[in-house]
């Protein structure tokens, strides 16, 4: 089962470090941005690690405190998660 989970981290992460890539390339050409709320999503479903190393990589999405919090209470969420699984 475990195995599982980390592949869908995994392939959610890619995603979503892609999906931060297109965001910043768009926003540096003036084109159409992703939302935040996207990017949130793809987080929640468990796409934080690819999010985390986009924001660092990218420098995208690190001025906004209001996204950031968002953004690290999705974490926090996870890890919270986590913790309950290993306990039971």
């Amino acid at each position: 089962m475990q195995t599982v989970i980390l592949a869908a981290y995994a392939v959610a992460s890619v995603a979503t470090l892609a999906a931060w890539s297109l965001d910043k390339r768009r926003a540096r050409r003036g084109g159409r941005r992703i939302s935040e709320r996207t990017l949130h999503l793809l987080s929640l479903f468990g796409g934080w690690p690819g999010a985390l190393l986009g924001s660092r990589l990218f420098r995208h999405k690190t001025q906004k405190l209001s996204f950031r919090s968002a953004q690290w209470l999705i974490i926090g969420l996870h890890a919270a998660a986590w913790a309950w699984w290993w306990r039971s």
